[in-house]
């Protein structure tokens, strides 16, 4: 036993070598697999190479030491932990969700036929040209009313009279888009003086029956068509109406007879509705 004092004895602590990566294949990086068996060395295990083998120990990491009758030493070396930090490659083991993706079939919902694609293509065209027609009319429509007269003045686009409140041979006037208007109850007389005219040898030539809509209503403006003033009515040299400004006489017709004035006094757009007893102007 005394001869037993001078060994020394060592535990080694060798690293797991062998470790799953997350993908579940298993990693050895302190593993060489390469490594041959010494020369000379029995081919137990199968290799036909030679060189160092990776799980036979090398005589530099320890040894024992004894005697013819003893063992003097026995000494063991703890190798330093060495931590991997390599990067991680994908196995060609790992599973085949790994593998490049599969690009997936759409046969089933393709169109059976050529027709069955083209009639649906047509549809779709035909709708939305009708969609667009639609939205189209619908914007210009608001536009439009957008440039359209208000309330107020068509309110004044058209004027209604009672013909019952006009005695025979008698004049009214009344305010028309912001124009005088004569209105004349003519007699029987009167109808008859102011067809007897050659109106052909008149400065504006015009027959009694092209401005009048019923022989006993005269309707006109009355605005002169030389300046723009106001004639007088029941005056003048012909029985009809007179322009003091300057001097225009116009006849029972209202139609220019004398002085500056071009034209006839304008007859505006009027009818009649009989059924109310009322004319309407505009």
């Amino acid at each position: 036993m005394a001869g037993l004092q001078g060994v020394v004895k060592k535990a080694i602590t060798l690293p797991c070598t062998v470790r799953p990566l997350s993908s579940g294949v298993p990693s050895a990086p302190f593993l060489n697999l390469a490594a041959r068996a010494p020369a000379g060395h029995d081919d137990h295990h199968g290799h036909s190479a030679h060189g160092p083998r990776a799980d036979v120990p090398p005589k530099w990491i320890g040894g024992v030491q004894k005697s013819s009758s003893h063992l003097l030493s026995k000494t063991y070396i703890t190798p330093s932990t060495i931590a991997y930090r390599g990067s991680r490659t994908i196995h060609t083991s790992t599973p085949a969700k790994y593998e490049t993706p599969k690009v997936p079939d759409f046969s089933d919902y393709k169109a059976q036929s050529e027709s069955t694609n083209r009639a649906l293509s047509y549809m779709m065209i035909g709708t939305m040209g009708v969609l667009s027609a639609s939205v189209a009319k619908s914007t210009i429509t608001e536009f439009l009313g957008t440039l359209a007269a208000s309330a107020d003045v068509l309110a004044l686009a058209k004027v209604e009279l009672e013909l019952a409140a006009i005695p025979e041979g008698k004049n009214v006037v009344i305010k028309w888009r912001g124009k005088p208007v004569f209105i004349r109850h003519r007699t029987q007389d009167e109808i008859q003086e102011a067809r007897a005219v050659d109106w052909k040898k008149l400065r504006d030539p015009q027959p009694d029956e092209d401005r009048v809509k019923k022989p006993e209503w005269l309707v006109m403006l009355g605005v002169c068509t030389h300046l723009g003033c106001v004639p007088i009515g029941e005056a003048g040299d012909f029985g009809g109406w007179f322009c003091p400004c300057h001097g225009s006489h116009y006849d029972i017709s209202g139609r220019a007879r004398k002085g500056p004035a071009p034209l006839n006094l304008e007859v505006p757009p009027h009818d009649f509705n009989d059924a109310e007893g009322k004319i309407v102007i505009g």
